[in-house]
């Protein structure tokens, strides 16, 4: 049995071993394969949508101020005045641009082909001149507003991200085209924090591929075509609205790459990243997964056989206990039963049997339910462990039946002790249905006569409690009593 015993353990241990290990196997692999599609299909698309979202956010507040310099009264009747007074118009531009913090300002006249700026009339645009271009642009567009990134005409240094806003009368007739000029800086610092906080190179091509804006860490060739390993993929790039794809670089590295474009700006938004840095977490995670399996084995082999005796041990009280009330089952009680005697003869003591019976127990499942029932065979259980020694035994015999055996008591103590019970079963309220339940237990006392076997001395005792019932209930009979009461039942 020892043997079987320490064998079933080993074998336990060795099944947890390989499972632990399949699973680590099976993960890491899984793991490594999937890699790329979690980085291609979630990761660097989420930092792209990341980006696009908070460029739009910020690209916002500008079209609302363009929107209310198109719709200003001002600029409408300005311009029906025949623009007499340059001043005013630059003046408003001015106002704008200190009131929203803008980079500038700008209005420029249909009627006049002037540019009015905040500093004065910078030039007067033409269709011939390609830097006009976005005028025309607006004017020949569908939609509201037109968003370019341009040289700004007051400083030609500086690269700016434009609203142009058309402005029409009354009538619908295009009287020009009016916006605000916001910083690429915003942008720079956009592409800064994400570049910081995830590691990857994020930078924006235009049509041509030619790279317009990246962080100051980005240390890269200035056009895709030129990038180690993007050749291939020049293509693909510059013709899909959005691509996802990783190759293997002439260097040997692995080369993720996201890409979509804004078409506010009329750029792509590329997201890369060479390697996976997660691979060799994956990596070092499967052999500390190791580890700590052939740690679970070794704490599995010291404890299985603790379990597997303490599983026997859980096994026998299973069937030795009665599970709603906690006591001893009917079971095993004449094995307890055989021990008190034994253990009297040597003491040279007597022993009694005393069987309880609740009064009107079916009433209570009958107007309450069996749970009720449950919830007064629990407290009545309880009531009579807590006036019994603990060398006496407490067994639920059948039903609302309980069976007590005092060892080493006769029948006078035996009375007493079941006296009390009596008592103090009919001092407990049960609460249902927010009634008030008192109940109450009948009992039959029988002490053991010498040899007397068990089923014996049960049935004198189920014998007066039978005349206890026929007694009225709530009373106990013992022995003595038994010539003056008849059999019948209650």
């Amino acid at each position: 049995m020892v043997v079987n015993k320490r064998f079933y353990t080993v074998l336990l241990s060795a099944i947890v071993l390989a499972g632990f290990v399949a699973t680590s196997l099976i993960g890491y692999f899984v793991a490594k394969d999937s890699l790329t599609d979690r980085l291609q299909q979630e990761m660097l698309p989420l930092t792209s949508d990341n980006i696009y979202s908070e460029i739009q956010r910020d690209l916002l507040q500008p079209l609302l101020i363009s929107s209310l310099m198109a719709n200003d009264v001002f600029v409408f009747d300005w311009v029906n005045d025949g623009e007499q007074d340059a001043s005013k118009m630059t003046n408003y531009l001015a106002q704008i641009q200190k009131k929203y913090n803008t980079i500038t300002a700008f209005f420029v006249s249909e009627r006049s082909g002037l540019y009015y700026h905040p500093s004065g009339v910078l030039k007067r645009v033409s269709s011939t001149n390609p830097q006009d271009h976005w005028y025309f642009d607006a004017k020949q567009s569908h939609q509201p507003y037109v968003i370019n990134i341009d040289h700004d005409t007051a400083d030609h240094q500086r690269l700016s991200i434009f609203v142009n806003y058309r402005v029409e009368d009354n009538a619908g007739q295009f009287i020009g085209v009016i916006g605000v000029g916001l910083s690429l800086q915003t942008v720079g610092a956009l592409i800064e924090n994400y570049q910081k906080r995830y590691g990857r190179d994020i930078y924006f091509v235009n049509r041509q591929g030619e790279i317009m804006l990246q962080s100051s860490h980005y240390r890269s060739a200035i056009h895709l075509q030129d990038k180690a390993g993007l050749d291939k993929a020049f293509l693909k790039v510059l013709t899909s609205p959005s691509a996802s794809f990783s190759f293997k670089t002439s260097s040997g590295n692995m080369l993720y790459l996201n890409s979509r474009l804004v078409p506010e700006f009329d750029w792509y938004l590329i997201v890369e990243q060479v390697n996976d840095p997660a691979s060799d977490r994956i990596e070092t995670a499967f052999f500390i997964n190791l580890a700590v399996a052939l740690f679970i084995s070794i704490v599995v082999l010291a404890l299985a056989h603790l379990a597997v005796r303490g599983y026997h041990d859980k096994l026998e009280m299973m069937a030795t206990q009665d599970k709603l009330t906690g006591v001893a089952s009917r079971q095993v009680f004449e094995f307890y039963f055989k021990q008190a005697v034994a253990r009297n003869k040597r003491r040279d003591e007597t022993l009694s049997l005393v069987l309880l019976d609740i009064d009107l127990f079916k009433s209570i499942n009958d107007a309450y339910g069996h749970e009720a029932g449950d919830r007064v065979l629990a407290r009545v259980a309880q009531v009579i462990q807590s006036h019994v020694r603990a060398e006496d035994v407490v067994c639920r015999w059948g039903g609302e039946e309980f069976l007590v055996l005092l060892a080493g008591c006769n029948l006078q103590h035996a009375q007493g002790i079941t006296e009390l019970i009596r008592a103090a079963v009919a001092g407990l309220q049960f609460h249902f249905s927010n009634q008030v339940v008192q109940m109450t237990v009948s009992a039959g006392i029988a002490e053991m006569h010498g040899d007397e076997p068990l089923g014996q001395v049960v049935e004198r005792a189920d014998h007066h409690l039978y005349a206890a019932k026929r007694a009225g209930r709530n009373c106990i009979m013992p022995d003595s009593d038994e010539a003056s009461l008849s059999e019948e039942s209650a």
